[in-house]
């Protein structure tokens, strides 16, 4: 009777084990395991708009690949799963499906373009996944407050106010604007009106193109009608490029202003010698200045993790935001879940990266309002 006593004790004991591993592991939210976070991605890989997608997961991917080098996060290596969305937004909205439905994500991180984030907002939002670190600084995805939106990056309205003060403050009234007939040029071009209403001052003439495509004769057409003495541009570097030439072409002599969703080094390495004094807005530090702790770090990272990639606005960008969440991971602790991590991002204040400040709270989920202004210098390099 005791051994059968203990065979029953023991049984006991085994199954009541196993339920309560079971019981652990559905505790475990989604995407999280012992040994990893697995985050999703949806970009343009592929198209006209490539290069942006490409830059933003390089330097992510360079500074999840130093986290993980040394361990992971408390024990936990990241997982980063990227799909190619063109930047179209139904292709964006099918890719936000697979990733939370099919991939199972805790969280999505670095999507590239408005259209693209609108389209994935309503199906990140339902199914309560966090959206962090989008590079698009449009109002949809800041207000009304999202609880599950984290901006890294300055708005349009940020942008589009720097410039336009540039601008006004050099004596320059008659401004332009060329932009993308979607959401993403729409939100720069309210951003414009918005810093030329507080001026007191009329856009003097508009000009559109349809996202990925190049077709720009209208706009140029439309806008040189009024000799504006500066064009600020919302669109990404195909287009941008196209219509500078063509404008060129027509002997413009206006400033073209761009902000920083256009692309900086693609439309340097587009224009070529004709991008000479070409200004872009930023929403980062200079990539190449180390005397920016953030940014030294930022090179001796991507030297190591990706030795063949050059430095660039968008890669540094892309290395910024994944800083920033993995420090909402390490405060976040080892019990990681999805409201956790939204609790433990809300209460980051003032966060120095190495001079690059991001705070967030729960009622502001914009991380900073940071923008410089650049030129492209004669021989495809940047100034500021």
């Amino acid at each position: 009777m005791e051994n059968k006593g203990l065979a029953i004790s023991l049984f006991t004991g085994s199954l009541f084990a196993g339920l309560l591993g079971v019981s652990l592991q559905a505790a475990a939210d989604v995407g999280v395991t012992d040994q990893t976070i697995i985050i999703g991605q949806s970009a343009a890989f592929s198209g006209p708009a490539a290069e942006l997608g490409n830059e933003m997961k390089k330097g992510a991917q360079a500074y999840f690949d130093l986290v993980n080098s040394d361990g992971g996060v408390l024990g936990r290596k990241i997982e980063l799963v990227s799909l190619d969305d063109g930047y179209e937004p139904a292709r964006a909205a099918e890719n936000t499906k697979k990733l939370i439905n099919d991939q199972q994500v805790f969280a999505l991180f670095g999507y590239v373009g408005t259209p693209t984030s609108n389209a994935a907002l309503p199906i990140f939002t339902e199914a309560k996944v966090p959206f962090f670190g989008a590079y698009t600084g449009a109002a949809s995805l800041r207000e009304p407050l999202n609880r599950y939106v984290f901006n890294v990056r300055a708005s349009y309205y940020d942008e589009t106010e720097k410039i336009v003060e540039q601008l006004v403050s050099t004596g320059i009234k008659n401004i332009a604007v060329f932009y993308q007939d979607d959401a993403y040029g729409k939100a720069g071009l309210a951003g414009v009106e918005k810093a030329m209403k507080k001026r007191d001052l009329p856009i003097s003439a508009l000009g559109t193109v349809e996202r990925n495509t190049i077709n720009v004769g209208k706009a140029v057409q439309a806008i040189s009608s009024v000799k504006p003495d500066a064009v600020i541009m919302i669109s990404a570097y195909k287009s941008c490029g196209e219509y500078i030439r063509q404008a060129k072409k027509t002997g413009s002599t206006a400033q073209f202003f761009n902000v920083s969703f256009v692309g900086s080094n693609a439309l340097a390495a587009d224009l070529g010698p004709a991008g000479s004094g070409v200004a872009i807005s930023q929403v980062v530090p200079f990539p190449w200045s180390p005397s920016i702790a953030v940014v030294k770090e930022y090179q001796k990272t991507m030297t190591q993790f990706a030795p063949k990639s050059t430095y660039s606005f968008g890669s540094l960008e892309g290395f910024i935001a994944a800083r920033v969440f993995v420090e909402g991971l390490r405060r976040t602790g080892r019990d990681l879940t999805r409201e956790k991590f939204i609790a433990a991002l809300e209460k980051t204040n003032d966060l120095d990266l190495g001079g690059f400040h991001v705070s967030f709270s729960p009622g502001k989920h914009d991380a900073t309002k940071y923008v410089d202004l650049t030129i492209i210098g004669k021989n495809g390099s940047f100034l500021h």
